[in-house]
């Protein structure tokens, strides 16, 4: 059994860009750039370069300064660790960024099996403006199918967990679609919805996956 999670708005009720945002007062244009892509009214794509290049100059300190306020939703690390413990393979594929997920998981003293994220270059010690990774232009069906073959397992036994329109594509793939409060335009593709950790959590024990 594998289970992958989205990460921002999800597992974490932070949004990674916007705490990157506040460090150089673009927060609000981060926020309005992220809604607008969540809501499926620009590619994703797109919406992640533009908000990245807002970025541009901002010295690493600074930049680390923000991950290092990345949360997990209350239950998360619980979850995460529950599953594991069962013998579920965990995985996090997110379009946030890598170093902001493994400050998360540090935080609350919990791993997960993998974590498939962008990266934001330095140079000079400063942010370039440009983002790189596996899931700018690519989608999450497909990290999903590499995960899948790595591991070994048959995809009709994954359950993935999202809310945004980026996460639809792993969504529509896997055995069980479980939607986080998802947003409007993401609910219909999904099999279940859960409000909250604890929910999701009898959801997994209900599925004989806890």
């Amino acid at each position: 059994m594998l289970v992958a999670f989205d990460f921002d708005g999800t597992l974490s009720d932070s949004e990674m860009t916007v705490l990157l945002g506040n460090q150089n007062d673009t927060a609000e244009d981060m926020a309005e750039i992220t809604e607008r892509a969540m809501n499926d009214e620009i590619e994703y794509a797109e919406s992640l370069y533009q908000r990245c290049a807002l970025l541009e100059g901002m010295d690493d300190e600074t930049a680390q300064a923000a991950f290092d306020r990345v949360e997990l939703r209350p239950g998360a690390a619980d979850v995460i660790e529950a599953l594991r413990e069962a013998g579920v393979y965990v995985c996090i594929l997110t379009g946030g960024f890598e170093r902001g997920v493994e400050a998360a998981l540090e935080a609350e003293g919990v791993e997960v099996d993998a974590i498939v994220a962008n990266r934001l270059p330095v140079a000079d010690g400063k942010l370039t403006g440009a983002v790189e990774g596996p899931l700018i232009e690519g989608t999450k069906d497909d990290a999903l199918d590499i995960v899948t073959t790595v591991v070994g397992e048959d995809r009709d036994d994954t359950i993935a967990v999202g809310d945004g329109a980026n996460d639809l594509p792993m969504l529509e793939v896997a055995g069980l679609a479980v939607g986080f409060d998802p947003k409007p335009a993401v609910a219909p593709s999904c099999d279940t919805i859960v409000e909250t950790m604890a929910e999701l959590s009898e959801l997994l024990e209900g599925e004989s996956v806890l």
